[in-house]
């Protein structure tokens, strides 16, 4: 498309109107639910789960953590629990009902419809399950419904397992700015990817199958990954 210049444009963004910032109420699904961080309801539980990772592994790409107390791990809860961007969720196991991870909408751009995930912070009991899948899955159908138009996940270019994630989810690798940012005193090259509002319903075509209970054994072992329903 040209401009009476001659010019190449982008295309028209017929009627857009910009979507309102996310609310801060819960999000149910089939294996859990995202309710607003609080430190009162969700703290406790996800110090023991985070607990479980006895290495520290769930903190290295983050730019806060470890914490070294309930204490310490609850006034940060209280922090970001006040925050409206980053907007925080603790993931609830349907089962358990005990919170077993974190994510967060931030960098909500209502006006230019763009909106990423991040924060993700997985304790091992959550990790590799439906529920940790089904969280991002959640947001994400969410931020499409709300009509943004872009959906971002960002993540240090060396964290290799939150790179094969985004590709996973069917989401566009798009980059690397390099030195991005300062955290924990070393160098940040950032990883850029999405989804766009046109590549929604092919994705959360994907993921409504991937998750169905049909499509795990009575073991709970998946019989078709959900790379393989993204890419097709």
């Amino acid at each position: 498309m040209q401009n009476r210049l001659g010019q190449p444009i982008g295309e028209p963004v017929v009627g857009w109107q910009p979507p309102s910032a996310p609310p801060r109420q819960a999000i149910e699904g089939r294996y859990c639910r995202l309710e607003p961080l609080d430190a009162s309801r969700h703290a406790g539980d996800l110090f023991r789960a985070n607990q479980a990772d006895l290495e520290g592994r769930i903190w290295t790409y983050l730019a806060y953590g470890p914490f070294d107390s309930e204490t310490a791990y609850r006034e940060w809860v209280r922090q970001r629990s006040e925050s409206v961007d980053p907007l925080f969720f603790a993931v609830v196991d349907a089962s358990s009902r005990e919170a077993r991870g974190v994510l967060s909408y931030l960098r909500i751009d209502p006006p230019n419809g763009s909106i990423e995930v991040g924060h993700i912070c997985y304790a091992p009991a959550l990790q590799r399950t439906p529920a940790a899948t089904e969280a991002v899955y959640l947001v994400m159908r969410e931020a499409f419904a709300m009509g943004y138009r872009r959906f971002e996940w960002k993540c240090d270019a060396l964290n290799a397992p939150s790179r094969a994630a985004a590709l996973r989810y069917g989401l566009t690798f798009e980059g690397i700015f390099r030195q991005a940012t300062v955290y924990k005193g070393r160098n940040r090259d950032t990883a850029w990817y999405s989804a766009i509002d046109a590549e929604w319903p092919r994705l959360d075509a994907a993921f409504t199958r991937w998750l169905d209970p049909s499509n795990f054994d009575a073991g709970g072992t998946q019989k078709t990954s959900l790379r393989a329903l993204t890419l097709g």
